[in-house]
């Protein structure tokens, strides 16, 4: 066979899904790639306890959708360019930051339904990156069926960023409900709401530990005038420029607060690795464009930094599966040139 029918035949089964995509030989703890989706921008896939879903965000035009809604995709099925996923939420508002909950059946996630049908809008453009924090956004449980069974949020202000504890009984989430972006927890069924972070700054993208006791999130902390004015200012807006964080870990109950990582730039999307002793994050401090974004572990203690990935200009949202076998997280590698986000899942090896 020529090289011209054998390019054209690999080019046939990547799209289509039916062979997976080549890591570069850095990314070593890959022990194999696969495109999940193509098109659009797919991101924060979270796996179901029992190692076989996962819940998403897409904003898919080809799915007719004019912002995130939230699909359901079963990891073990077929998975090519022309499929669309099973839509687990309304199709109403805008959504993020969905989750399972222990019985694999429902998943809760983020939804400014209720303040409209339609999308809200995008943040008016501006020189820097800025990240919408809509008031409306409240958190809800919805059956894989899109049938909402409860509201876990009512506070007014933006609610959203929650997910679950491996120990199925808490959630922690995001909140402005008392004037800054601060985390709180609460049972799973949204009683017994705690206030766990409180300095000033964006408290976001908590995940717990392997074990249920800790928190790894992303935080910044304007610390000067200027930087606490422009916090404040843009926050009254409903904004927050995302462009200075560190990741940072505590207790369940806030306690132990600790920075990990002190890189400078943006870093976030942190999760913990399986053993619960070290974190996988994004971050762009190794970039002098600012828009590079690569996966990378480091020591529960700050030591040990290490990159992951070295394919594409975004990585991020990684989550290991519960089993630990494998990693799910968003990149834009293998995407014709195109700004498409895509799921991807390794088969991670130490």
């Amino acid at each position: 066979m020529n090289r011209i029918s054998i390019f054209t035949v690999s080019l046939i089964l990547v799209f289509c899904g039916f062979i997976s995509q080549a890591q570069t030989p850095t990314e070593k703890h890959f022990k194999s790639l696969k495109q999940l989706t193509f098109g659009g921008d797919n991101a924060e896939a979270y796996w179901s306890f029992d190692n076989r879903k996962v819940c998403f965000q897409s904003n898919n035009k080809a799915w007719n959708l004019s912002c995130d809604q939230i699909f359901m995709m079963d990891i073990q099925g077929k998975h090519d360019s022309l499929q669309k996923y099973p839509l687990i939420s309304t199709g109403k508002g805008r959504t993020t930051c969905s989750f399972y909950l222990p019985d694999n059946k429902h998943i809760l996630y983020a939804s400014t339904h209720l303040g409209g049908e339609n999308c809200p809008a995008d943040p008016t453009p501006s020189k820097r990156y800025l990240w919408a924090i809509y008031p409306e956004f409240d958190i809800f449980v919805a059956d894989e069926n899109g049938n909402i069974t409860n509201q876990l949020t009512t506070e007014p202000g933006y609610d959203a960023e929650a997910t679950v504890s491996p120990k199925g009984d808490k959630i922690v989430f995001t909140s402005t409900r008392n004037g800054d972006l601060d985390l709180y927890t609460a049972d799973i069924d949204g009683k017994n709401v705690k206030q766990i972070t409180f300095g000033l700054g964006y408290d976001g993208g908590a995940f717990f530990s392997p074990d249920g006791t800790k928190l790894v999130f992303r935080a910044s902390r304007p610390s000067s005038e200027e930087e606490i004015k422009d916090y404040k200012n843009l926050l009254s807006q409903g904004l927050v420029a995302p462009t200075t964080m560190e990741i940072y870990t505590c207790n369940v109950d806030g306690s132990d607060l600790k920075q990990i990582t002190h890189l400078g730039k943006a870093n976030w999307a942190p999760f913990f690795h399986p053993s619960g002793k070290k974190i996988i994050f994004s971050s762009n401090h190794h970039s002098e464009k600012g828009y590079d974004f690569q996966l990378y572990l480091i020591n529960l203690d700050g030591t040990g930094l290490e990159r992951v990935t070295n394919e594409s200009l975004f990585n991020a949202f990684p989550m290991f599966s519960p089993d630990g076998k494998k990693l799910i997280f968003s990149s834009n590698r293998n995407n014709g040139g195109t700004r498409d986000t895509n799921l991807f899942l390794a088969e991670w090896k130490d």
